[in-house]
């Protein structure tokens, strides 16, 4: 009986120091330490800079800002009275927290199917696909963080509507997108990894 309590403890001490390959990297203000820690991520990145033309800058920090890195991510839950659950505040899943219709129009669009939000790659390819149509359709340049942001969160209409000027809250998380956009380009500049 003992042997089985050591053996169960001893489970649960290794499953917990595990991480899983949804957890986010330990420093997330390092795009240096983010990609050393995660090389996948690097493969990643490039791979939908090279297909879209998207920064890895770009792309770090709008992930960052929608999911900080968790592959699970999902946005809160809306309650009636304040304590009765009443599902989610809306579909957004994953790293880059796609909506469900929007997600099945890039699986669409893409002949993707299998793609999943809270695989790396492809929700760097997601967003490199979303960019590519912000810049399509609304003439936002792939490396100006903040208005792809802006596009990224009011969608393609909203954006050409100016959704984002009601927002005062949204236009402040965007120019937070750009600074962070900023310092992960500077530092990918200097970083071995990335080269």
């Amino acid at each position: 009986m003992s042997r089985i309590i050591v053996a169960l403890a001893l489970l649960l001490v290794v499953a917990s120091c595990g991480g899983g390959h949804n957890t986010p990297p330990r420093n997330l203000d390092n795009a240096c330490a983010i990609i050393k820690e995660r090389p996948k991520y690097l493969k990643a990145f490039r791979a939908a800079e090279r297909r879209w033309g998207v920064p890895m800058h770009v792309q770090m920090a709008t992930i960052h800002q929608e999911s900080r890195f968790r592959g699970k991510a999902r946005t809160p839950h809306k309650y009636l009275l304040g304590v009765i659950p009443m599902g989610r505040q809306s579909s957004a899943f994953g790293y880059g927290q796609a909506l469900d219709g929007t997600w099945e129009d890039y699986k669409r669009d893409t002949g993707r199917r299998r793609a999943k939000r809270d695989r790396i790659e492809d929700a760097t390819d997601f967003m490199g696909w979303y960019m590519n149509t912000s810049k399509e359709r609304n003439g936002i340049q792939l490396y100006d963080a903040r208005n792809q942001y802006l596009a990224y969160h009011d969608g393609h209409t909203g954006y050409s509507r100016g959704t984002y000027n009601s927002k005062p809250w949204l236009v402040r998380v965007a120019s937070q997108v750009e600074a962070r956009s900023q310092m992960y380009q500077t530092q990918l500049a200097t970083c071995r990894h990335a080269r």
